[in-house]
């Protein structure tokens, strides 16, 4: 049996659970932004774009807010790298590390719904900045984790190259199977955002079960495929 079909979860199934991850990415971004001062939480390009808007406009907080969310993410890659490492030849295509990494990004989104639902979903203007930087953490250690897939342009974070990927293959005539993974990253991550959007806006003590819902279904699924692979 080869190392793939050992470890149970195949690319296919991996396609699929990124999906999953995308969507709990937009929904992350979107309780960080609305609910948390205005600063994302997976997307660093736009995070430096609000760091030139702060300094520019004089906004000390706003600036202090961003930092905390880029800081968060950094440290999350780094540790997130660690524990995923790089990936290697005969990988499976879902490696164990995989499932440690998401692991930990679970422990921090816990950790956030924890002081979430401890001030009843309204934290304190004061807890902003360090709720910025776990949810930040957590999606960095879940995008070291996607790079430990070794597939070349697949991101459950940083999408802009998934949707210039996507309007390229259109454009130029590519196959429509060529281009229906990427259009499902990207519906995952708006559906995502919608809904996270909607908990912080309308019903805010549900915004943590859009991260550890999806997560745990990942983990879940990933194991009992692995599980089955191995019997």
């Amino acid at each position: 049996m080869s190392a793939d079909a050992g470890a149970g979860v195949r690319a296919r199934d991996r396609d699929r659970l990124v999906v999953l991850l995308a969507m709990l990415s937009g929904a992350t971004d979107a309780i960080g932004f609305v609910g948390l001062g205005s600063a994302f939480t997976s997307v660093m390009t736009g995070n430096m774009v609000l760091i030139g808007v702060a300094v520019g406009a004089g906004d000390h907080t706003a600036l202090g807010l961003t930092l905390a969310a880029i800081g968060g993410y950094v440290v999350g890659v780094g540790v997130g790298a660690r524990v995923a490492g790089k990936p290697q030849p005969g990988d499976p295509a879902w490696p164990r590390a995989v499932t440690r990494a998401l692991l930990l990004e679970l422990a921090l989104f816990a950790a956030f719904a924890v002081a979430w639902w401890t001030h009843g979903g309204e934290p304190p203007e004061s807890w902003f900045g360090v709720l910025l930087a776990v949810n930040s953490m957590a999606l960095g250690v879940q995008s070291s984790a996607i790079l430990r897939f070794g597939v070349s342009g697949l991101s459950t974070t940083y999408l802009t190259g998934t949707l210039t990927t996507l309007v390229t293959r259109v454009a130029t005539g590519e196959p429509l199977n060529t281009v229906g993974h990427p259009a499902r990253l990207l519906g995952g991550l708006i559906l995502g955002a919608a809904l996270g959007a909607g908990a912080v806006t309308h019903a805010r003590s549900f915004a943590p079960a859009l991260q550890l819902v999806p997560l745990l279904l990942v983990l879940v699924y990933a194991g009992l495929r692995s599980r089955r692979g191995t019997d």
